[in-house]
């Protein structure tokens, strides 16, 4: 009998493999010290606690980003794959020993609002101190005008607690489960009464970098979603600030749970487009009378094939104390299957969409199309649940629930950075839509008159309104810029929100500036004769005729003074990187190489320090500065070197991490 080609044989020695995302850590654990991440933490966050043991806020820390990034579906098959690489896994972050995972526990349960906050704040400081923008090119949206627009999109995410029904009866006391204190009943779409946890997350849809994530004490349920946007709002400023980007120049895309007047207000400051729910507008005379005239515009979704007819509604009042907005209504015909999105009246579907996008800027097309195509939320929503779910149970209580979506969140942009400098690759631009000049020409009604045949007035300079018994900013005060807008005494801008033919043949327009602008500034009791309305300011500016000839459209618009809508002469172009290929490649390329972990043999010669018994006060923790909390679980240097060899690591890869080549 000719031997095997295959030789097999065992050992009873247990060898344990090690974990797949062993060398992924590895590298993410010497860029955070690389870049100094770990001291800022350690330095920043700070969380005392009776009886917190032999550890400091930093050790659970390790542990939970070893948790996100290895994927595993429950911290206890996490400690199993762990738990025979603890020490090198330790060393890495320069500690020493390894929270037991009842310890963990414990310490999620205590944490508070102070530690998580000043969590969030460094994750923030961290992300903003370094853009994925290598090459100085920050990606963005740019309008019909040439404006750069950065976008952000802001939704809610929900997990579910399944719990098995448990009896009720006298006899048994009340049934008491771990999840009260994170829970509350909910509604997932499934099953009334389920209970579950909202939280909301902000993303960058450019880069696809997370912003924050924001529950707390009031995630339990369907959440506080009015105070959370608020959270929100705040770390979206803070971004932009620290990209040295102007506040104006940021947009949030929100879904139709934010849709009514009082999400207006309360996002005041920032841009936003958001699908309306408050359909009784729909009922309003100024509505009513826009609908029965020809729509702006005609778009097509380029999946679903769904028609829609746009109208364009200028400075509608979400409610008669409200603020006042831009509303696109768009309409297309009802069909057999009842319409999940809009209202149905008659054969017609209709929907709305807030916006304070300028319209020289953006068409009503531009509009929903932004709203509804590029950069969608719930892809990168879905990509975060496959890869890390960050919504999974890691704690039984709020607070600490969140601490562990934040260092989430900041393994998922530590990977997209990593991936970036493993693949460096140019920002991409698509064109997001062409010129208007041909959409206008195309979207326009069959009865519509063609430019040449159109009949131009050529009109003078505006007359503006006289000063008030106030002694306020009187129109004249705000000066006519070359792009069609007013500028206020404060240097904001106005913009033309209507223009109104008069019966004795002048034209008014009514310039409007933002809410936001006009909350913020010093000028606003002298300029608006209150510091208390809720409304901006509005001049309105009257133009008479001087003549009007048989003109081409190009030919009246140079001659006529009125500022009119610019010229797009501008395509809207999308500025971003791919969503999900840095990230990947770069867990392909780690999780598929080998890696080599020795430890070194302590010398015979070398004795271990003595142990020095430790006093009630010691032991109880609370005695201890930061700094003896921080010494107490560190390496010391007589511990055993620790060497890992990883394989297949690029050198200009490994030399930006500051790794030694082999």
């Amino acid at each position: 009998m000719t031997p095997p080609a295959v030789s097999i044989q065992i050992t009873p020695e247990s060898v344990p493999a090690i974990p797949s995302w062993f060398a992924e850590m590895t590298v993410i654990a010497l860029y955070l010290r690389h870049r100094g991440a770990l001291s800022m933490i350690e330095e920043r966050v700070r969380f005392a606690r009776r009886r917190f043991g032999h550890y400091d806020l930093i050790d659970f820390v390790v542990v939970l980003l070893g948790y996100a990034i290895s994927g595993e579906r429950t911290l206890e098959t996490f400690y199993e794959r762990l738990h025979p690489f603890a020490t090198p896994f330790m060393a890495l972050f320069g500690r020493e020993r390894l929270p037991h995972r009842s310890t963990l526990s414990r310490f999620l349960a205590a944490l508070n609002q102070g530690a998580v906050e000043a969590l969030r704040t460094v994750f923030l400081e961290d992300l903003a101190a370094r853009p994925l923008e290598k090459e100085g090119k920050m990606g963005g949206l740019w309008d019909r005008q040439g404006n750069q627009w950065l976008i952000f999109d802001i939704d809610g995410t929900r997990q579910a607690a399944r719990q098995r029904a448990l009896p009720s009866i006298p006899d048994l006391p009340p049934a008491q489960r771990l999840l009260d204190k994170v829970c509350a009943p909910g509604y997932l779409g499934r099953k009334r009464g389920e209970a579950v946890r909202t939280r909301t997350t902000v993303l960058q849809a450019h880069t696809h970098q997370w912003i924050g994530t924001f529950s707390g004490a009031s995630g339990a349920g369907n959440g506080d979603y009015r105070g959370e946007l608020r959270l929100a709002t705040k770390a979206i400023g803070a971004y932009v600030k620290a990209q040295f980007v102007s506040l104006s120049q940021a947009v949030v895309r929100l879904d139709g749970q934010y849709g009514n007047g009082a999400i207006v207000a309360d996002v005041a400051g920032l841009a936003y487009v958001m699908r309306g729910k408050d359909y009784s507008l729909l009922d309003e005379p100024e509505v009513q009378t826009r609908l029965a005239q020809p729509p702006d515009q005609h778009t097509i979704h380029p999946e679903t094939g769904t028609s829609r007819a746009l109208f364009d509604c200028l400075n509608v009042n979400l409610s008669p104390t409200g603020p006042s907005t831009r509303v696109i209504i768009a309409t297309h015909p009802a069909s057999a299957v009842p319409a999940k999105v809009g209202t149905t009246r008659g054969a017609v579907v209709y929907e709305l969409f807030y916006t304070a996008l300028p319209q020289g800027a953006f068409t009503p097309a531009d509009i929903v199309d932004l709203y509804l195509h590029r950069g969608a939320f719930e892809c990168t929503l879905a990509d975060e649940d496959q890869e890390q779910d960050t919504d999974r149970w890691c704690s039984h209580t709020a607070w600490g629930q969140e601490f562990w979506q934040i260092l989430s969140q900041w393994a998922w942009n530590i990977r997209l950075e990593l991936g970036h400098t493993l693949h460096p690759t140019p920002m991409r631009t698509t064109e997001f839509a062409p010129a208007a000049e041909n959409e206008e020409a195309s979207a326009a009604p069959a009865s519509a008159p063609q430019p040449s045949e159109s009949v131009s007035v050529i009109y003078g300079l505006p007359q503006w309104a006289r000063p008030s018994y106030t002694k306020g900013f009187s129109g004249a005060d705000f000066s006519l810029q070359p792009d069609g807008t007013l500028r206020c005494p404060a240097g904001r801008p106005l913009y033309a929100q209507e223009r109104r033919p008069e019966r004795d043949g002048s034209l008014r327009v009514l310039y409007a500036a933002r809410i936001g602008h006009c909350r913020a500034c010093s000028l606003r009791e002298r300029c608006q004769e209150s510091a208390t309305t809720i409304k901006a300011r509005r001049v309105s500016a009257v133009y008479w005729p001087l003549s009007s000839s048989a003109l081409t459209l190009d030919e009246s618009l140079s001659a006529s003074a009125v500022p009119s809508r610019p010229s797009a002469s501008h395509p809207v172009l999308w500025g971003d990187w791919q969503r999900r290929f840095h990230r990947r490649e770069l867990v392909k390329l780690l999780r598929s190489q080998r890696v080599d972990i020795q430890l070194a043999e302590p010398s015979p010669s070398e004795q271990p320090p003595p142990v020095r018994s430790l006093s009630r006060a010691e032991r109880a923790h609370y005695r201890l500065s930061w700094a003896e909390r921080l010494a107490r679980n560190a390496r010391p240097k007589a511990a055993p070197d620790v060497s890992i060899k990883l394989f297949g690591i690029p050198d200009a890869f490994a030399a930006s991490l500051g790794l030694r080549i082999a």
